[in-house]
């Protein structure tokens, strides 16, 4: 036995000191040298990565098959914050918006676009080149002063398309029927689970989301590129720039050239002739963003920046999810700190838990009748995501964003023909009660059963009609009239008292200032990054290595995934956004 306790020993004591040894090879990995920007450099913007809103560290390629750009990611926050610096940085002499893809949807873009349009101001230069470009990193190549492009490449500006996917006949196949509750009839969650296709009312929506979405880029596409914005509808329509050459002749781009002739002319506008491409001080965005300081202000009084990001749900939530008790947590805490003036709260959420919504609303609302509260809206605050935006004071978003839903739906899985007739499964059930076996999935509702989820649903309905009412001063039926779970865009909504200001998060933060008088101020973000240690662990726990692998292994299939994944975890009646939107 004690040579048994001996080898026990020894091993853990093996272990504590390989731990030990890999945390002072992480730490003395992860130690990097000061940030030097030298003279005469130029900021390079590649967004080959998904932009959070909020900053997220990642240390490193801990094992072997991870994604490339893990430690390279830089949130939003960072992204406004460097270019801004980057204006008055006397060594920054220009911004390379090196692009070819970019994570982010059209409401990201625009925040980052109109950074850089300011950016212009102080008279640098921003050159932009693309192998390709599609319609959203052409967007926002527009905001350069000129656009190169390979010759070999193209862009392809032909207007945009949305596409949903349907599982009815799938689940048909399966055996398994969808039983729906909804009030809204524009309320499309539930569709790809009872048709094969758009409803005439969903497909009415999408147009007119995506007609709004191409009317905004138009015109400012228009702007950029000294065109009309009927001529940019042309072009779009018709698909006149199938060919680079095609995309010059109708000024699109400014000129045909492959990267070495680009950074030729960087070199040449840096006073650079006789020197090397190489010698051109390039300065990544990952590497900048590391010389940011003092930029959260000073002063005793706080200004909180709450990013409420993902699907709402019930209990503390994951990651990537809104949870309404870690979130109440944290709304109480800010309620109840002195020094916090003000509350920007920065939604982008497609909805979900109808009663997870509720919780929060509650929180925000008694937040409210003591401090400042301002929501900005990112890609989409939506359903639920609207929902817990109601208490604000006032309610910033973009012309791009998706919002509104204001519907419930509840779906019932009856799986009788998948249990019974495919896999011989079958239950017997003693009740004391004629409701005591609801919940059942291997029979169809009754019609009592289905009332009592109609009366919840339509219940729930009613409410969320009454915090839109009381938080946007409407009448209720005038919200009812703008309801029945119908998507508006940011700009669309504003039409329509659903939203009241167009701007990002700049412009929401620049509100919450004016209204809470405040002169001198520092800014807060919460939820608070976590440290690289804690990083650092969750990489271990494989959590980090799954999802990228998943992502890896799925390709463009990894959305549906999510999707599928997601619904398979959905209870209680719904707020969510009507659909899983795909835009090309």
């Amino acid at each position: 036995m004690k040579q048994f306790f001996k080898y026990v020993l020894a091993s853990i004591t093996a272990y504590v000191i390989i731990f030990l040894l890999f945390f002072i090879v992480v730490i003395a990995a992860t130690a990097e040298d000061e940030v030097v920007v030298e003279k005469n450099s130029v900021l390079t913007l590649t967004f080959n990565y998904t932009i959070n809103d909020q900053d997220v560290e990642k240390p490193f390629n801990l094992f072997g098959g991870m994604s490339p750009n893990i430690g390279k990611a830089v949130g939003l926050n960072e992204i406004l914050a460097s270019i801004e610096k980057a204006k008055t940085d006397p060594n920054i002499k220009g911004i390379f918006l090196d692009l070819n893809f970019i994570g982010a949807g059209f409401a990201k873009i625009e925040e980052i676009r109109e950074a850089i349009i300011d950016f212009k101001k102080s008279k640098k230069f921003v050159y932009a080149y693309g192998d390709y470009y599609y319609e959203n990193t052409y967007y926002l190549a527009t905001a350069a002063d000129k656009i190169y492009l390979n010759p070999e490449g193209e862009v392809l500006f032909n207007g945009l398309s949305a596409n949903v996917t349907f599982f009815k006949n799938a689940l048909d196949k399966l055996g398994v029927e969808m039983q729906v509750i909804r009030h809204g009839k524009f309320k499309g969650a539930v569709e790809p689970f009872i048709l094969d296709k758009l409803s005439p009312e969903n497909k009415k929506q999408i147009e007119e989301y995506l007609k709004s979405i191409m009317s905004n880029l138009g015109n400012k596409i228009a702007t950029s590129r000294r065109l009309t914005p009927e001529r940019v509808d042309e072009i779009a329509n018709k698909w006149l720039a199938k060919t680079t050459d095609d995309a010059l002749k109708y000024g699109l781009v400014d000129k045909l050239s492959y990267r070495d002739e680009v950074l030729e002319e960087i070199k040449n506008k840096l006073g650079l002739k006789n020197k090397k491409t190489k010698d051109i001080s390039f300065i990544s965005l990952d590497k900048y963003r590391e010389t940011l300081t003092n930029r959260k202000g000073s002063g005793k009084d706080k200004i909180a920046i709450v990013y409420a990001d993902g699907e709402i749900v019930m209990g503390k939530g994951e990651k990537d999810q809104i949870g309404s008790e870690k979130f109440s947590e944290l709304i109480r805490k800010l309620r109840e700190d002195d020094k916090v003036k003000a509350v920007v709260l920065r939604i982008n959420s497609p909805g979900g838990s109808a009663q997870a919504s509720d919780v929060i609303w509650r929180e925000l609302e008694l937040l409210k009748a003591k401090k400042t509260l301002i929501v900005s809206m990112a890609e989409v605050a939506a359903s639920g995501g609207y929902y817990i935006a109601t208490p604000a004071d006032t309610i910033v978003a973009h012309p791009y964003t998706l919002t509104g839903s204001i519907g419930v739906f509840g779906l019932v899985p009856n799986m009788q023909k998948l249990l019974n007739d495919k896999l011989g499964i079958n239950y017997d059930y003693v009740k004391t009660g004629e409701f005591s076996d609801f919940g059942r999935i291997d029979r169809p509702l009754t019609p009592a059963e289905y009332q009592v989820i109609q009366n919840l649903v339509e219940s729930i309905y009613d409410k969320f009609l009454t915090r839109v009412s009381k938080g946007r001063s409407m009448p209720k039926n005038e919200v009812d009239s703008i309801g029945q779970g119908r998507v508006w865009t940011g700009e669309q909504g504003k039409n329509i008292n659903l939203v009241d200001v167009m701007g990002g998060m700049d412009k929401a933060i620049a509100i919450a200032k004016w209204k809470a008088k405040l002169k001198e101020c520092r800014i807060v973000e919460y939820p608070q990054p976590k440290s690289q240690f804690e990083e650092i662990i969750e990489a271990i726990t494989g959590k980090e290595q799954t999802q990228v692998a998943l992502e890896a292994e799925f390709g463009e299939f990894y959305k549906l995934h999510k999707t599928i994944q997601a619904l398979s975890k959905t209870s209680g009646v719904q707020a969510r956004v009507p659909f899983q939107l795909g835009i090309e």
